[in-house]
Formats: structure tokens, sequence, C-alpha cells
């Protein structure tokens, strides 16, 4: 699965935000064309994405885009100016259903091929922040082979549900479990929803937490101040890793070689599920221990 732990927004008409961008250390970087930009600046941002992209991924980072949702009549003209060389995924905010997934697939495609760019490589997110969205999130998930990401929008949708959107999140709690459950069911990443108040650690880390045991495994961040919480938050501890090991060992040795499906650890019983369940966190910790490595020796050869 991709190491989406953070995934740092920007506003792509700003050159001195994305300049930076790639020092920051998220796993993830989205240059914003949607609500991060007036729509004077839409061309402008346009061209900073051409400008900047290939830079974006210099440290280890992903570069992705969110372009602008399909009821803007400015969707084709983003998909235009980012589908080059050096994106590595688009997000489609406001994703209603499946056919619009479907209709950004095609339309990338056909444009990886008339520029000569390899068929499948751009990968897409859908951002699920309305109400009609959550309903159909479901089949979304499942509507492109490109999608690794399904991604929450607490603020448009506490707007759409008529709500007030509170950092405790109450009001989010269906939304989010479903999207958790819908991104698992596809083999997906669940990402969170950025979290306004961003100089409150303690809130933005309960909340990361609370997401996490709904089946989150990244969200995005609107400042740097919160990637290394949410990384940390999402990369399993290392006490979770030593109890998996450990029941991967029991269950192989003293289970499974011996004709058996269930072994004692510490004092309980692990059976298969269990088993499956340690093999997933050691699974887990081994991408996200590649990832980190990547970026540090990325940045740290650029420092030499």
């Amino acid at each position: 699965m991709a190491v989406r732990r953070s995934d740092l927004y920007l506003p792509a008409n700003s050159e001195k935000f994305i300049q930076k961008a790639p020092t920051l250390g998220a796993d993830v970087i989205t240059l914003d064309m949607e609500d991060a930009v007036p729509p004077a600046e839409k061309a402008a941002a346009r061209e900073m994405v051409k400008k900047h992209i290939k830079d974006m991924g210099k440290y280890g980072s992903e570069a992705w885009v969110r372009i602008n949702a399909w009821d803007t009549d400015l969707t084709m003209d983003d998909l235009d100016a980012v589908v080059i060389e050096g994106l590595d995924g688009i997000t489609l905010p406001k994703c209603a259903g499946p056919d619009e997934v479907k209709r950004l697939d095609f339309i990338v495609t056909d444009l990886e091929k008339k520029r000569g760019l390899p068929v499948g490589k751009i990968k897409l997110a859908i951002l699920i922040e309305t109400a009609i969205g959550v309903m159909n999130v479901d089949q979304s998930v499942f509507a492109s082979d490109r999608l690794v990401a399904v991604i929450f929008g607490a603020v448009d949708y506490t707007r759409d549900m008529r709500v007030t959107r509170t950092d405790t999140a109450e009001e989010q709690i269906y939304a989010r479990a479903k999207i958790g459950v819908a991104a698992r069911a596809a083999g997906l990443v669940a990402e969170d929803a950025p979290f306004p108040s961003y100089k409150d650690d303690a809130a933005f880390e309960y909340n990361t937490k609370t997401g996490a045991q709904l089946g989150f495994e990244g969200r995005q961040i609107i400042h740097p101040s919160q990637i290394a919480i949410a990384e940390r938050v999402y990369t399993p501890e290392p006490e979770r890793v030593e109890w998996a090991r450990k029941v991967t060992k029991a269950f192989e040795e003293e289970g499974i070689a011996k004709g058996s499906a269930s072994v004692p650890v510490d004092g309980q019983m692990v059976d298969t599920p269990v088993y499956i369940n340690a093999k997933n966190v050691l699974e887990r910790a081994e991408e996200i221990i590649a990832k980190d490595e990547m970026k540090k020796s990325l940045l740290a050869a650029i420092n030499q």
C-alpha cells in the first residue's frame, strides 16, 4: 500500500511555499489548485505547477496536485496543464460517484498516451466531502485501478450537512467510519480531513488517533508543524511491532510447523486472524521504514 501518513497541501500559486515544500519531509506534497487558489489566480497556478512539479519529489515526497471539481468547468484546463513528467498523482475533489472517477481515469489515460508518458503511472485519489459522495463512496473506490487513496473532507461535508464542524468531530463519525471501511474494502489508504486548529497539537493528535481507530492511515496537513505528529501516530509503535514479531514467530514455529492453528503467546491464544493481523503490522512497518529511509538518504545526499 501507499505510505501517505502526511499529505501536505500548499496553494499552487505560491512560489514561496512551493520552493520550501520539498524540504519539509511530508510523505506527499499536494499543490492545491482548488480551494487554496482564488478564481483570478487559477491560470497562474497551472503555470506554477508546470514549473515546479518535477522538483516536489526530489527529497522523497510524492508530487501530487488537487485539480478543480468537474462542476467548475476548470477541470479539463487543469488536466491539460498538469499531466506531465514528474507528476505522481491527481486528487479529485467533491467526488460524487464512480462515473466521475472513470471519466478522470479515461482523460488521464488519453493524455498519457498523447504525451508519451507511461500509461497508468499517474495515480488518483478522491476527496469525499458531500453527502452524496459519502453515500456513493463504496462504489467510487472501485471505479479505477489508478486509485490509491480516498480522502475525507470535513469542512465541505459539514457545510453540506448543515452542521457545525468541531475539533472533537462527533458530527463526522458516520462519514469517517464509512470512508474507512470503503477504503479497506478496496485496498486503498483512507486519508483523514485537515485539522484547522493547527496550533493545538494536543487536539490534533487526539483527533488523528481517533481517526486511526476508524481505519485512517494518513491525513491532509495544512501546516508543517502537523507533519511529525501525523507520521508518528500513523506509524506502528515499537511495542506493536515487537508484539507482531513475537506473534508471527510463535504461530509459524509452534503452530503451523506443528500442525496447530492456535498457540499461546503471553497468556493469550493466537489463532489465524491474529497471526494475519500481526503480519499486516510488520508489512506496514517495513513500508514505512523504507519510505523514511529513502527520504533521509535523499535529503542527506543533497546536503553533502
